[in-house]
């Protein structure tokens, strides 16, 4: 989140779209209803289903699942056309003046400039900004860009923003999504005309989840959410903000510290097979600035050597010298297009011979279950840690695998015990980006542990074998810095610490030094010469020198806007609302002073506030430093330049992978030209023809807690059996009536259910079709417990979603595949 659960509560309006928060999470969801209840604020809910989360709107908006790119692009143009954009913020803190290479063309017939149909990929040369005078390096950004105040340049970002959607038109959105114009145009004015007569006090704030990320094209969904709230003026700002909600409360913290395969802790960006050495690591993923010259850029991710130096010395320690380049050679490097596709089809192969599941239960979460169960069959050993057994643990039951075929698979499972959230001490990051302390409520039961005792006595187990038998390349794991108390059983506090950071040698900062031992205040003291250590250089600062900030419990508010300056920590150095410099003026003054988190103060010179300044707090307005301090530009990117994305500067509408309706846009380039979509004996696609002629999404519901709660005798009995809604007419048609077996099937295999016939999930016109939805809970499989039994077909959902992937982040396509539905007698 760019702000925070709390700050929901100080919005005008707020969109939520790809998200069911009452629902999945029914906790923070109370910062929504507080904004309605205190600020009389209006809430949209754009969803396929009247929700939980719909049923307290003053408007629900049914959409066809995977549009929602053309409805967000279609605010964009509204905001646009209507004047309804924030001019003033536009023009000082994003990057709509920047002039952009005069080769570069919009996807007006669905390609970018630069598309090479040959290898399938961009050549991203025109995706660059003018420079101001000379020519540009390239492959890099120009650091003195050639920018047009005016707006009026046909080359400027603002004007090209206007051509790429200007094709997104009430009867297009319509046609695409499924919603009426008048409806939309209805949404349109709620959150679009807060800038009416030119408004700038209000605000709105923009909420999504996995609705949005789970697509072939879910990162330029989200992208598009980000456009739209920089047009209006929203980032930086109390009530605004594009916010992510998060799964599980530690889902985030989870991310902060690289479960992903694509980042490092603090998401810096991991070597590569190209990277020869540290110095060409540094200096490819080290932005260096790129602006108008009369314009100031921080460019804070400038500071990346420091950020990985002190990542090496936490890692490595001594062993980490400026000699070996900072132990550079004991970092994997990564090649291109890993995910969990990659590393399945390696293990099918047989390149993979063991595996660790800790906390994930791969089967039941990985597109292709057939694919997952040859990868598993196929390993030596497979390693689970959970706290009840899981489908993953074991496989080998699967629906459809035989007596004979079990006899066949020679994989040694090693099922451990795991100890559940409540029964372990340490923190919790939450959507919020809030480090919250969290002690035991009770020890462990029976047999089981913390994955943190686990993890330390497997690794100290393979130093020891490295030590006293021969091993390839045992310096990662012999020279790994392992400084507890007690090597075999680290403590959280130990570990919280060491993720903070510590000088090494004295460190002096701001004219004070610190001695060599001391807990660091902040990432400002972080260096590359490494005299300092810090696992996350976004959580330094969180238990400095004086003690633990994220078992703080002070619920003081000076502001009266939920800030709670120290209730816990919030990364980065404490900061509520990322970007909080936008929340003023240029002249530093703020757009609403009923709701100010910092604002200029002249006579002291600096930045004051109830939020830390997410600012150089000494730099003057005049001096035009740009107030999103981590871009190269110092600004907000409506358009997105090289590198950024892999396939589009700009978001475009595509299609999902399976579709019912051509691409009203652009029928020759239906889908995402660099979309990845996994043809294999185990991946197949469907389509209308073949009899896939309604469109399935999955979806969570509160009483099964993913996979967790089905181990839960009272969830159970809540939700006591799988099911799926499904539209009141489509069951006339099918003559099929609630509570009757269902079996809905894709061209990768079939899930049988119950039938949930509701109003709630209403059909649609898209193009010229009917079109029908399907909503499937993605929550039971072949494990469970006895009150479940013979209740359910023990199929796995994601048997039926299809392998294709975002292009940018590998992230599975969930919310929109094609399915037929048909009445069957039983399971």
């Amino acid at each position: 989140m760019t702000n925070s659960w709390n700050d929901i509560a100080n919005t005008d309006v707020m969109l939520i779209i790809g998200a069911n928060p009452a629902e999945n999470h029914p906790c923070g969801f109370k910062w929504a209803i507080e904004a309605r209840r205190l600020r009389n604020a209006r809430m949209i809910v754009v969803d396929p289903r009247f929700t939980r989360t719909a049923a307290t709107a003053d408007f629900h908006v049914p959409i066809r699942a995977g549009s929602d790119l053309a409805f967000v692009g279609g605010l964009i143009r509204y905001a646009i056309e209507n004047n309804l954009y924030a001019r003033e913020y536009v023009l000082n803190y994003t990057n709509a003046s920047f002039l952009v290479n005069e080769d570069f063309h919009c996807a007006d017939e669905g390609l970018f400039s630069g598309f090479d149909a040959a290898k399938s990929n961009y050549d991203q040369t025109t995706w660059n900004y003018q420079p101001k005078s000379g020519a540009g390096t390239p492959g890099h950004l120009p650091e003195n860009v050639a920018a047009d105040p005016t707006l009026q340049n046909t080359h400027c970002v603002f004007q090209l923003l206007r051509q790429q959607y200007s094709r997104y038109t009430l009867e297009m959105v319509e046609r695409i999504t499924g919603v009426p114009q008048a409806k939309f145009a209805r949404v349109a004015e709620e959150f679009a005309g807060i800038r009416r007569n030119g408004d700038m006090t209000r605000t709105g704030t923009l909420i999504y989840s996995l609705g949005w990320t789970h697509h072939s094209i879910g990162t330029q969904i989200i992208r598009s959410g980000a456009i739209l709230q920089l047009l209006l003026g929203n980032i930086g700002r109390p009530g605004g903000g594009v916010n992510a909600l998060r799964g599980h409360a530690n889902v985030q913290g989870a991310t902060d510290l690289a479960i992903s395969w694509d980042s490092l802790p603090g998401y810096l960006k991991p070597p590569t097979a190209g990277d020869d050495n540290f110095a060409t690591w540094m200096k490819r993923t080290t932005p260096t600035p790129s602006k108008p010259s009369e314009w100031q850029s921080m460019n804070y991710w400038a500071n990346t050597p420091r950020f990985a130096v002190s990542l090496q010395k936490a890692l490595y320690g001594p062993a980490a010298t400026a000699a070996n380049e900072w132990a550079y050679d004991y970092m994997p490097k990564r090649p291109d297009g890993r995910g969990w596709w990659a590393i399945s089809e390696e293990t099918v192969k047989g390149k993979v011979k063991g595996a660790f599941c800790f906390g994930m239960n791969a089967l039941a979460l990985a597109p292709s279950v057939d694919r997952t169960l040859a990868a598993l069959s196929r390993l030596d050993w497979l390693v689970v840690c959970e706290i009840f057994p899981d489908e993953t643990s074991e496989f080998w039951r699967a629906p459809g695998i035989t007596a004979e075929q079990q006899a066949k698979i020679d994989t040694t499972v090693y099922r451990l015990p795991g100890a559940g959230f409540s029964e372990k001490s340490g923190t919790m990051v939450n959507s919020s980006r809030l480090l919250q302390w969290r002690d035991a409520a009770t020890p462990p039961l029976g047999d089981a542990r913390i994955d943190l005792e686990i993890l330390a006595q497997i690794f100290w187990q393979v130093r020891r074998l490295y030590k006293t038998e021969d091993g390839a390349f045992p310096d990662p794991i012999l020279n790994l810095s392992w400084d507890y108390e007690d090597p075999e059983r680290p403590s959280a506090e130990e570990l919280a610490k060491e993720l903070n950071g510590r000088a090494l040698a004295p460190v002096t900062e701001g004219g004070s030094t610190l001695p060599a031992g001391s807990q660091l205040p902040g990432f400002a003291w972080l260096r590359d010469d490494g005299s300092t250590a810090c696992g996350c250089w976004i959580y330094c600062g969180s238990w400095p020198e004086g003690g633990a900030l994220t078992k703080r419990r002070g619920t003081e508010d000076p502001s009266g806007m939920g800030i709670h300056p120290n209730w816990a920590w919030s990364w980065p150095m404490n900061r509520r609302n990322l970007y909080n410099r936008a929340s003023c003026d240029p002249q530093g003054k703020p757009w609403d002073p009923g709701r100010a988190p910092v604002w200029w103060d002249e006579s002291a010179g600096r930045w004051k506030g109830h939020d830390v300044p997410d600012f150089m707090v000494t730099s003057a307005p005049k001096e035009h430093m740009g107030p999103f301090i981590m871009a190269n530009e110092g600004v907000g990117r409506l358009f997105a330049p090289l590198p950024s994305l892999v396939d589009g500067p700009f978001p475009e509408h595509y299609e999902p992978i399976e579709s019912l309706v051509e691409n009203a846009l652009h029928p020759a380039v239906p889908t995402n030209p660099l979309g990845k979509k996994v043809e294999t004996s185990f991946d197949k696609f469907g389509t209308a023809a073949e009899g896939y002629t309604a469109v399935a999404f999955t979806m969570r519901l509160t009483e099964t807690y993913h996979f967790w709660t089905k181990n839960n005798p009272a969830n159970v009995q809540l939700v006591p059996e799988p099911f799926a809604e499904i539209n009141e007419q489509m069951a006339r048609e099918l003559g099929i009536d609630g509570g009757d077996f269902i079996r809905i099937s894709s061209a990768r295999g079939a899930h049988i259910c119950k039938a949930m016939v509701t109003k709630r999930l209403p059909a649609l016109q898209v193009n010229g079709k009917h079109v029908y939805q399907v909503g499937i809970p993605f929550s039971w499989g072949f494990r469970g417990i006895a009150e479940d039994a013979g209740r359910t077909s023990r199929t796995l959902v994601n048997l039926i979603t299809p392998t294709s992937y975002d292009a940018n982040t590998r992230t599975p396509e969930y919310k929109t595949f094609l399915v037929k539905v048909e009445k069957v007698d039983k399971l």
